[in-house]
């Protein structure tokens, strides 16, 4: 867990335990749409919200982000949102599974 822990201090050493959650949740759920995190996650839509601003490009108050997820609007429906690994995230992803999971490749 040590590890793990230093892992996510690597990309902000104040990251909330909200914005961990959101990232293996997508991370898991690669393409999944904003109400499956909030519902599984029990996330209100304003916490969501600010938690993959957190992942994505621009953090709140014009900060930038992490660059882990990527939000684009599902071509089906332009009210739905969906969430993707951007290659950042993808390795970022497998080094937290190489971590927690050694043996697997």
């Amino acid at each position: 867990m040590v590890r793990v822990a230093e892992l996510l201090a690597e990309l902000d050493r104040e990251i909330p335990l909200q914005v961990v959650q959101a990232f293996i949740y997508v991370a898991t759920h690669n393409g999944c749409m904003k109400p499956s995190l909030e519902k599984e996650m029990g996330f209100l839509t304003a916490s969501c919200s600010r938690n993959l601003a957190w992942l994505s490009n621009r953090h709140r108050l014009g900060k930038p982000g992490l660059r882990l997820i990527e939000k684009r609007t599902d071509p089906t429906s332009r009210r739905r949102l969906l969430l993707f690994l951007t290659p950042k995230g993808e390795r970022f992803a497998a080094r937290l599974q190489h971590i927690l999971y050694p043996s697997k490749k």
